[in-house]
């Protein structure tokens, strides 16, 4: 039965019965990327483990903390420091002594050395698992930064850690909770882990180069240091060369072309940029399978490039008045709505201003964008049903979902964590959360706080058969501002706070069951990944706080539009946005029968229809490619727009074809040693020059700013100037 549910749905991979008698996985994919032996006597947690996996995890977390605030923004990727602790782990293997220490009777006789042998895959990949987890930019940043900058309220560095540790921590006791159905099955591939699996196997099993030939980390070293000194042009040299809007560099003041082809508020149809923290803006392109990238540029060209234009074009709710793209809602006067004037002295919704004031008008992308996600709450629960809805129902009724394929029966050699461990961790830390919530006078009562962790209770499975048969995470950002916008109307701190709460409470358990599997295939003691994700993720949330608190004290004119370094802080933006429409405006003011966006709600009907057809005509022609369609990437997959442009797609794909596609179907011995090496050396290449650029030219001093043509070109255009197709009335938009 599961068999049929992995070939019916979209998992892409196909089962071999022949490989069970094998005591293999019987998935081939997995078998040519995870080995199927293991040593149980081969250290994990060791000293030089720990040392390596904090020290690197810190420093990447403040990296793209720091990141998070700029656009465009690269990031240190866990793949990155995958590679970067390697010879660090080999020369502490090297150097370190061999000793073994014991300590004194009354600390329990403990034997421990600080050099157990050499460096392993079990130590590499629990460093990899501790940055997976801890060095992204917590998604409660969001919130903390916008209630300050936005509302203008003050919160200190206690309210902020331990917002930022609630929320992060209450998913990871969610997580073990799912193990039963999203780890141990081995149906639950996670195509992602499969990267991993293939080069931490590789480092580790290949060390010599062949002749002829180069190893893999010589190449990541040149790679690097190439993409260091490149990135000197587009990010300070000739910064046209990453705002490349050459066609609007020639028509200026052309609005459509603009429009169509520019790069900053554009629609990026000119496809060429020479910045890689561009191309890799949404997701590095030589990560993604083909068929993902496929799906999410067909849905972008679609939604994106064809239905948005016009819609715009046509003044379709009076679009046209405001930029194509944009991450700020407008008044009818065209100027970026101003929250204060229709929030009384509490910072709560006042009625009489809105109506002496204006609607909330979005721009053309952000409503295509919620349309999309209406589309996307209804769609993702029934292709669950149509496609794991079997495998779904036969997990609840069991334990074991299916029968333990050979990884599963390696993993019994070490003690499981107890489920008492994750559930203690769950309800702490949502009690932590109560306190936060209470002690700071949110204005968050505690059963909101219920609804909000309710929700990702409710769509961790679903989400999660999703996100392990097709590497797409799903959200749960409309839900968690509908429930509170309705509830909790015309107060938007309160708003941001069970949304932030609620989505990174599902997002983080998928990431912890993801590395939970991850280890479940690099045959890692189970205690081991839990201490790891937990300490990793814990020490992290103090760090990046830390580092929020100083950019924000030490950097002048941090999140404004014109920040000289681009620190202009596009997802704090975003999360504005959505504050605005949903907490302050409310759902009934924006999308209420009668109002202007109302129409968009009929997409809820459209994504609960939108899998059937292709469900049923698979089941009718089960060898169509049809198959391979799975109808929530392609509407998940553009959820970036905005604050990304069009560039960040149509650069992107580019890219992706030439290497995902070409390269892997034309030499695919070079693309399986290379391909994952050369993403994480131009990731880390760029991101180690974008903080030289910053600290030595930028920072110090007000910045060195070169003043030629190839920095000021792309600043001349109504590209760059977000100009509108439309002049506003001179009485503003008048309202129906």
């Amino acid at each position: 039965m599961l068999e049929q549910d992995s070939r019916d749905g979209s998992i892409k991979m196909e089962f071999d019965f022949d490989a069970v008698n094998e005591e293999d996985s019987p998935f081939p994919e997995v078998r040519a990327s995870v080995s199927n032996i293991d040593d149980p006597e081969m250290p994990a947690m060791t000293l030089r483990m720990w040392l390596i996996g904090l020290v690197l995890c810190m420093t990447a977390s403040a990296m793209n903390l720091f990141f998070n605030f700029r656009q465009p923004a690269p990031s240190v990727s866990p793949l990155a420091l995958l590679l970067v602790c390697y010879p660090i782990g080999k020369f502490f293997a090297f150097v370190l002594p061999i000793t073994t220490y014991r300590l004194p009777r009354y600390l329990g006789s403990y034997e421990f050395s600080l050099n157990p042998g050499p460096w392993n895959i079990k130590e590499h990949v629990l460093v990899f698992i501790m940055a997976n987890v801890a060095i992204s930019a917590p998604y409660a940043i969001n919130a903390i930064v916008v209630t300050q900058l936005n509302y203008g309220v003050q919160v200190d560095y206690w309210f902020s850690v331990l917002l930022v540790v609630a929320t992060q921590l209450t998913g990871f006791g969610l997580a073990g909770m799912c193990r039963r159905f999203l780890v141990w099955p081995a149906s639950m591939v996670w195509p992602q882990n499969l990267v991993t699996c293939t080069l931490l196997n590789t480092l580790h099993a290949e060390d010599d180069e062949e002749p002829g030939s180069i190893t893999r980390y010589r190449y990541f070293l040149l790679v690097l240091g190439g993409a260091f000194f490149f990135y000197f042009i587009p990010g300070y040299l000739f910064s046209a060369l990453s705002v490349f809007s050459w066609m609007c560099w020639i028509l200026p003041d052309n609005i459509p072309v603009n429009q169509l082809f520019g790069v900053d508020s554009g629609l990026g149809m000119t496809i060429v940029t020479f910045d890689w923290s561009q191309i890799s803006w949404i997701g590095s392109p030589l990560m993604f399978p083909w068929w993902a990238e496929v799906h999410i540029f067909f849905g972008f060209v679609l939604f994106f490039w064809i239905i948005t234009p016009i819609l715009y074009y046509t003044n379709t709710w009076d679009l046209a008045y405001f930029p194509l793209n944009d991450s700020n809602p407008y008044d009818r006067y065209g100027e970026v709505y101003n929250v204060s004037f229709v929030l009384d002295a509490s910072n709560r919704f006042n009625l009489t201003a809105y109506e002496n004031y204006s609607p909330l008008y979005l721009p053309a992308t952000y409503a295509m964008t919620y349309m999309l996600a209406f589309a996307l709450s209804t769609c993702v629960l029934v292709h669950t049903i149509l496609y794991h809805g079997r495998s779904l129902l036969n997990g609840m009724k069991k334990i074991r979902v299916e029968q333990d394929d050979i990884h599963a029966k390696l993993m019994r050699n070490y003690p499981e964590v107890p489920d008492w461990w994750y559930l203690v961790c769950f309800f702490g830390f949502f009690l932590l959360m109560v306190v936060v919530v209470e002690v700071w006078h949110t204005s968050v009562p505690v059963w909101a706080l219920l609804l909000s962790v309710a929700l990702p209770i409710l769509y961790v499975l679903p989400s999660g058969f999703i996100y392990a048969m097709t590497g797409q995470g799903i959200t749960l950002n409309l839900l968690a501002q509908i429930i509170p916008g309705t509830l909790m109307a015309g107060d938007p701190v309160a708003n941001m706070i069970f949304k932030a709460y609620s989505v990174q409470t599902l997002s983080e358990a998928t990431s912890f069951v993801q590395d939970l599997k991850l280890g479940h295939y690099i045959k890692v003691p189970p205690r081991a990944t839990f201490l790891v994700q937990f300490v990793g993720t814990l020490l992290a949330s103090f760090i990046q706080i830390g580092v929020k608190q100083w950019m924000f004290n030490n950097i002048p004119d941090i999140c404004t539009p014109d920040q000289p370094s681009f620190l202009t802080c596009p997802h704090n933006q975003v999360y504005y946005t959505a504050s605005a429409v949903w907490g302050i405006i409310g759902p009934t003011r924006q999308f209420g029968k009668g109002t202007l966006y109302y129409p968009e709600l009929y997409a809820i009907i459209v994504g609960a229809i939108l899998p059937l057809p292709f469900w049923l005509w698979q089941r009718r022609y089960p060898n169509s490619w049809v198959k391979f369609v799975s109808t929530p990437v392609v509407l998940n997959g553009v959820s970036y727009i905005p604050p990304a442009a069009g560039i960040n797609y149509s650069a992107w794909f580019a890219v992706g074809f030439v290497f995902q596609y070409l390269i892997r179907k034309r030499n695919f011995a070079w693309w399986s040693k290379f391909n994952y090496v050369t993403s994480a050396a131009l990731d880390s290449g760029t991101v180690l020059s974008f903080f030289v650029i910053f600290f030595t030219l930028d920072f110090p001093k007000g910045g060195l700013f070169i003043n030629w043509w190839g920095n000021t070109v792309y600043t001349k255009t109504a590209d760059w100037n977000r100009l509108p197709l439309k002049a506003i009335p001179p009485n503003g938009i008048p309202l129906d």
